[in-house]
């Protein structure tokens, strides 16, 4: 008997409901993260006018927007933007790891895929570097990793549609 090729999703999102969960803390690195997912979307078959963007103060609030979300039936995804960039106070601590595991939580509570795209660097120019600069823009790599995963997950045994 020959082998069994592996489950992988695709990259074709026509179809999927998407939203996105944006962080107005450090905007101009958010906004930048949101316009490569933007052209992320349109290079997946949806179209970007038609994908809601949740804006909320910043990403400690992201998760529970994103639970509302994800538990809605709603959406198929959640896509998680923002950035938090260490300073010179405890505020990185207190914030990037909560709202990290918290984001995982829901993707785990509601069975729907919630995508972790919040930048957590060093410093600003990290950052910027990360969203759209030098190493690409991860707003880009979040709605890949959105749409892959609605499309493994469809194909999955035992897995109602998403």
């Amino acid at each position: 008997m020959g082998e069994r090729e592996p489950y992988t999703g695709t990259l074709d999102g026509r179809g999927m409901r998407l939203a996105v969960v944006a962080g107005r803390f450090n905007a101009h690195i958010t906004r930048a993260l949101l316009d490569g997912a933007r052209n992320a979307l349109q290079a997946c078959g949806l179209d970007p006018d038609e994908v809601p963007v949740y804006w909320v103060p910043g990403v400690f609030e992201v998760p529970l927007v994103a639970k509302r979300l994800a538990t809605s039936g709603s959406v198929d995804a959640v896509i998680c933007l923002g950035a938090v960039i260490r300073g010179e106070t405890a505020h990185f601590e207190y914030v990037a790891g909560p709202c990290a595991s918290s984001i995982a939580q829901v993707a785990i509570d509601s069975g729907v895929p919630v995508i972790f795209g919040v930048l957590t660097t060093e410093n600003d120019q990290q950052a910027l570097d990360r969203a759209g600069g030098s190493v690409g823009n991860k707003g880009v790599d979040a709605v890949e990793a959105a749409i892959e995963m609605v499309a493994l997950l469809r194909e999955l045994p035992g897995s109602a549609s998403c």
